[in-house]
């Protein structure tokens, strides 16, 4: 039967900031519905009136056929009153509750957009175009509901012009909070304070310095961007010097796809990640030659497209076909997001200073991912991604997980949702540290989040362990690498007992030694230690990060003494002989030797071993160079021991240094040593299996940004018929500690331990 009815539709998620309302208001006009939609701060909610054949297609529309950077968490519809309303309006936003709605992350500027640039007579080149589907979101939001005067746009009164599109309810721009042109909005602003709104003689002018092999500071979406040609080498190597930034290789930015199969090996996966409304940096292979000090021969470097409107701009004006395009701050410090911070620190790096006047209330660095078996891997998880949640099964009301302290992020709950902050970075420094707790601040007042758990790392020392620990409220520890396993859980909605392979650098074990190459059968929450790789002392402690060849002695002291060491590897190895006693003393006697089983000291090691990195100058940089090398040919393995249950690598090394005798090129020996890690991730695995019934494999930790290690492991275990699950939304790294931390916490809560 066809009759009139009443429908009140709620949806959550992905839904303000988007388009969703006019999105509504369209699907309404077409189906002939009558009531109205509104924003809220739990979502949009509709009343929806009309036949029901025509509610059943209108309702079928809005959950199929949603804005690209739309996404539906809940949809629930029930009757509802019949008022016999006239028409179809988009209502004031309200303010309900305590709950909330998701905040869209930055959104890239869409093509209608860059085609009204040309066209619009208000906006002729004007580079801070955007409508509802693209546009600046979380990096000028203040509070909920997301409405202009909760912007950092308050301070820009539209003209009328921008006002008719801003009421028009057809119009793409109706309610496009950031909306503006040439005669209302954010202008750039010169060195000298001149104000310029024409993007493309700022882009003529910029072109001009850039090809003239000048450093420019532009104030990008989330924070200031350093930008010089990736084709001179000399400016290159300026930039690194006054920033301070000597081996860490840097992105670039080119114009187009077209440019960037040029210079890069780009899979169409990749493309289509490139091309994305998120537009992270991508990690692709090298093809063409860029200047030397970019990647500093590593096999990778990192791209991105244009996303802000004067990206494209300044683009079409260069001769130089690829920008170096890196954030602009000292060495270690977070992206600088203020006019005045980048007077005072860029005015010694940059020639020139190009600000705007909109603040950036969110400080994002650029998100960074790369390509593993067709699926997108996140390193840094922040423009384009934050703060969109992941859903949980569990409740995760106020509880605040700390995260750890490299690529640091923190995470609140909310219902049943986690969501993290951006990427905040290192802390190990009181820049990094306020940028944490201004941060965490924003997101109590934004997010209407009431901490009453704290949940933290095991390692005292963490500065995030010490926020949790003197926050007054009650703290929950979790050991590194079960968090880093009910990260993954959390994020495939698992509940239930798990294989977990764990595999990174460093992590404060249960019994006080550094853990990193763990074999875990977990739950969200508890965990036993399987299988781990040998624990072997770290002469100098975190020294050994930044000097490899450390942990290489210590290898091979350890398995083979003082006599093979010498015969087979002193000459190359130590960068000074006579440091050899000291070594050998700090480990005889245990002085700042700690234990450790990591294993990115394990790829530290060999790496050093064969000479591709003694020295580090950034983090994990011997193991991207060691992957960098690899020969994908070579199926070759060496052989390993299990010893109870530590996986001992005594006949790897013996391996390895025979192979090294009789010159066996690097990139073969590079490949049996990943090949032999793949191998222990399938016999370990299976051990587990038939110890246990458990079919189910978790790959995480930061070496699983290794896409040889990654994807190989993965495709071994599933030609074996386990069930395996890495990392998509968050990163495998510490930045997806904090993920994890609150899952366990909340399973704990909710069995009542914690």
């Amino acid at each position: 039967m066809n009759y009139p009815i009443a429908r009140l539709i709620r949806i959550k998620g992905l839904v303000q900031g988007v388009g969703f309302r006019p999105y509504v208001y369209r699907q309404a006009i077409r189906f002939d519905i009558k009531g109205w939609v509104e924003n809220n701060n739990e979502g949009v909610t509709v009343h929806a009136e009309s036949t029901t054949i025509s509610l059943k297609r209108f309702e079928e529309a809005l959950e199929n056929e949603i804005p690209e950077a739309a996404s539906i968490s809940t949809y629930t519809s029930q009757e509802t009153k019949y008022f016999g309303f006239e028409d179809f309006v988009i209502q004031k936003s309200s303010n309900l509750s305590d709950a909330i709605t998701e905040i869209s992350p930055d959104i890239a500027v869409c093509s209608a957009c860059l085609e009204d640039m040309k066209t619009q007579a208000h906006r002729i080149n004007y580079p801070f175009i955007n409508c509802t589907n693209c546009g600046p979101r979380f990096t000028i939001i203040k509070d909920l509901p997301y409405d202009r005067h909760q912007t950092t746009m308050h301070d820009f009164e539209l003209c009328e012009t921008c006002k008719m599109e801003y009421k028009n309810i057809t119009d793409r721009r109706f309610h496009a909070q950031p909306v503006a042109c040439k005669n209302c909005g954010p202008s750039y602003l010169l060195s000298n304070g001149q104000a310029v709104s024409d993007g493309k003689a700022l882009a003529d002018m910029l072109a001009q310095y850039i090809d003239q092999g000048k450093i420019i500071a532009l104030k990008g979406m989330g924070g200031y961007h350093l930008i010089c040609s990736a084709l001179d080498e000399t400016t290159v190597e300026t930039l690194r010097f006054r920033k301070q930034r000597d081996g860490k290789p840097m992105a670039v930015m080119v114009k187009d796809l077209e440019t960037a199969r040029k210079y890069f090996k780009i899979g169409e996966d990749e493309a289509i990640l490139l091309s994305s409304w998120r537009r992270p940096i991508v990690l692709v292979q090298n093809k063409l030659p860029l200047a030397a000090s970019v990647s500093l021969a590593l096999s990778r470097t990192g791209v991105i497209l244009p996303y802000m409107p004067f990206h494209h701009q300044l683009m079409a004006q260069l001769k130089t076909e690829v920008i170096v395009l890196t954030s602009g701050n000292l060495s270690e410090a977070p992206i600088i997001i203020t006019d005045d911070e980048a007077k005072t620190n860029l005015i010694n790096i940059a020639d020139h200073i190009i600000t705007y006047n909109r603040e950036i209330y969110n400080r994002t660095d650029d998100s960074v991912a790369f390509m593993a078996n067709q699926k997108t891997r996140l390193i840094r998880r922040s423009r384009g991604y934050a703060p969109q949640p992941i859903s949980l099964k569990l409740n995760t009301e106020g509880i605040f997980a700390a995260g750890a302290e490299l690529v640091n992020t923190f995470a609140i709950g909310k219902g049943q949702q986690a969501i993290l902050s951006q990427h905040i970075g290192d802390l190990k420094n009181v820049e990094t540290l306020s940028f944490y707790e201004e941060s965490f601040d924003r997101f109590k007042r934004l997010f209407r989040f009431k901490p009453n758990l704290m949940v933290c790392d095991l390692h005292p020392d963490y500065l995030s362990t010490r926020f949790a620990m003197e926050s007054g409220l009650k703290v929950v520890q979790v050991q590194h690498h079960h968090a880093h396993i009910a990260s993954c859980m959390a994020e495939h909605s698992l509940d239930e007992k798990v294989i977990g392979i764990a595999l990174d650098g460093t992590g404060l074990g249960t019994d006080n030694t550094i853990w990193g190459g763990e074999f875990l059968i977990a739950d969200l929450n508890d965990f036993s230690r399987a299988y781990f790789y040998d624990p072997i002392p770290l002469p100098g402690g975190d020294l050994v990060t930044k000097q490899p060849w450390r942990t290489a002695f210590s290898y091979l002291y350890h398995y083979f003494g003082l006599p093979i060491f010498i015969e087979e590897a002193a000459k190359n190895l130590l960068p000074n002989e006579n440091q050899l006693p000291l070594l050998i003393q700090m480990i005889d006697k245990k002085i700042n030797s700690p234990l450790s089983s990591g294993a990115g000291r394990l790829f530290d090691a060999v790496s050093a071993l064969l000479g591709v990195c003694r020295e580090s100058s950034f983090h994990a940089e011997a193991p991207m160079r060691l992957e960098a090398i690899i020969n994908p040919q070579c199926r070759g393995k060496y052989l390993f021991e299990l010893e109870g249950q530590k996986i001992s690598f005594r006949k790897l090394f013996h391996q390895i240094l025979k192979d090294i005798n009789q010159d066996v090129t690097p990139g073969d020996i590079a490949a049996k040593f990943h090949n032999t890690l793949i191998v222990i991730n399938l016999h370990i695995s299976k051990l587990l299996r038939e110890e246990t019934g458990i079919n189910k494999v978790i790959l995480s930790g930061g070496s699983f940004q290794n896409a040889y290690l990654l994807e190989h492991t993965e495709q071994i275990l599933i030609d074996q018929g386990f069930e395996v699950f890495s990392q998509e939304k968050v990163p495998s790294n510490d930045g997806g500690i904090s993920l994890g931390q609150l899952a366990i916490a909340a399973k704990r809560k909710q069995l009542g331990i914690s």
